[in-house]
């Protein structure tokens, strides 16, 4: 009973405060784009279907580089790549505060997302090899702050940055903390050597980059072309089979890029599963929030972004509640609540009630809250610790891959459906539409939270059984 309440170490302490600032600052950078995604449209002189490359690049980079973190991590030691990924981030924020063209902004969004890619893992690594079995989910509540936080301080500051200096202060932003980040990790972080990481698995990384990347290209280009087109499947079918080829070659590999015998635990393949649709709905809904309120309803950056905080303030009121009851049940939950939640989006007009809405993204936010911690708590409790730092890139892999085509997809079928609507009346039936994906995205990522609970169940019942054929043995 009083495992749970076990205290932090001063260490852990440290290192929960200075990995923090880049966590902060990587998930920030998720969503503080959303809502500068029209300006940049306009400013840059491209379409919503070409911009929306500015926020898919950089969760396209993010995933990209996590399966390198475990290598890396073991290779060079934990917090030296933690201070190189968050000085990779800065780098890349000043490049994208730069640049001139919206080429260079999404190859500058590529740079900035490879440092922010390992921050997370990396800093996650760090973090549980410093905690009890006992406190593993206190400890993910802590990592998943910035994660639901980010939907309602991202596009508040994104908007009042663009709105009173320009849309490349939300980049210039990052780079005093970058700095700060550096220099604390430097001082306060404990200092590993690294040692020997094995042979680094290029075959598994080429196939693995080849397959996120070729799916979601192709995934986007089909919405763009709405239908069928020649480009978009080839790239479907180069990142199927990419992405074919990475499974086989990681079950025979002596040792894998990513380890997939952590999928013989059917909790942690649950809560895989779960992850990737969760992330897939949360990234793609935060997007198209923001940009309802600024083209349908004509508000500026800096209301838009307001509009959408109570989502945070949804996280915020669910947050006591992620580890008091079982996961599975919890995720469940949470995923029922983003269903319930994103129904009215469904419906929307020109004219719907900014109250209903606020509403509907406090349930929306404690959906995120409730659906997404547990997951990722559950994943790792249900492997022993030494196999944590394995599991950890393929859950930040799931999310971010499945944020990214659900960002890519529905930004370009949400385009097509403005260009053909110009209208407010029909452009808010466009969002309406668009929101009818992101229903079923979210309908879709309450099944595996099921068989999460299901798999919980039948744990704790095997786990009573054992304990009263313990018991009759003892009384015997």
């Amino acid at each position: 009973m009083t495992a749970p309440t076990e205290p932090f170490s001063p260490a852990l302490r440290r290192s929960v405060g200075v990995v923090m600032i880049g966590a902060s600052l990587s998930f920030l950078d998720s969503t503080v784009v959303n809502v500068a995604v029209h300006t940049l449209s306009v400013d840059l002189h491209a379409g919503l279907g070409t911009v929306q490359w500015v926020v898919t690049a950089y969760l396209l980079a993010l995933a990209a580089v996590v399966p390198l973190t475990g290598w890396a991590a073991r290779r060079f030691g934990a917090a030296r790549l933690y201070v190189a990924a968050l000085a990779v981030f800065t780098v890349g924020s000043a490049l994208c505060a730069c640049s001139q063209s919206v080429g260079m902004l999404i190859a500058s969004r590529a740079l900035q997302g490879v440092g922010g890619g390992a921050i997370m893992p990396v800093g996650t690594m760090i973090w549980t090899a410093q905690s009890s079995k006992a406190q593993i989910g206190r400890v993910m509540s802590l990592i998943a702050a910035p994660m639901v936080l980010a939907p309602t301080l991202g596009p508040t500051i994104g908007g009042l940055l663009i709105q009173y200096i320009d849309w490349r202060a939300i980049f210039w932003l990052n780079v005093p903390f970058g700095v700060v980040g550096v220099v604390l990790a430097l001082r306060l972080l404990p200092r590993g050597k690294g040692g020997d990481g094995g042979r680094l698995d290029v075959t598994g990384l080429i196939l693995a980059c080849a397959g996120t990347v070729g799916i979601t290209y192709g995934l986007a280009e089909l919405g763009a072309a709405a239908g069928l087109d020649t480009a978009a499947i080839v790239a479907l079918l180069v990142g199927l089979a990419a992405l074919v080829g990475f499974v086989v070659h990681a079950l025979r590999a002596k040792r894998p890029l990513l380890d997939l015998g952590l999928y013989a635990s059917r909790a942690f393949t649950a809560a895989s599963i779960a992850t990737f649709a969760l992330g897939a709905a949360m990234y793609a809904g935060m997007i198209l929030t923001p940009l309802y309120f600024q083209i349908v309803r004509g508000e500026d950056v800096i209301l838009a972004g307001l509009l959408v905080a109570p989502v945070g303030l949804g996280a915020l009121l669910a947050a006591p509640f992620t580890d008091r009851y079982g996961a599975g049940i919890t995720a469940f939950t949470g995923a029922v609540l983003q269903v319930v939640s994103t129904i009215p989006f469904v419906f929307l007009t020109a004219t719907t009630p900014y109250t209903l809405l606020c509403l509907v993204m406090v349930i929306r936010g404690a959906g995120f809250t409730l659906s997404i911690t547990p997951v990722m708590a559950a994943a790792y409790r249900a492997l022993p610790p030494n196999r944590i730092p394995d599991a950890t890139p393929q859950l930040n892999i799931l999310q971010r891959v499945g944020g990214a085509i659900g960002t890519a997809v529905l930004t370009v079928i949400l385009d097509g459906q403005l260009r053909h609507n110009p209208t407010p009346a029909g452009q808010a039936s466009g969002f309406g539409t668009t929101y009818l994906w992101v229903l079923a995205i979210t309908i879709a990522a309450t099944v595996p939270t099921i068989l999460l609970a299901y798999t919980e169940h039948h744990a704790r019942r095997r786990a009573n059984a054992s304990k009263l054929e313990e018991a009759v043995d003892a009384g015997h």
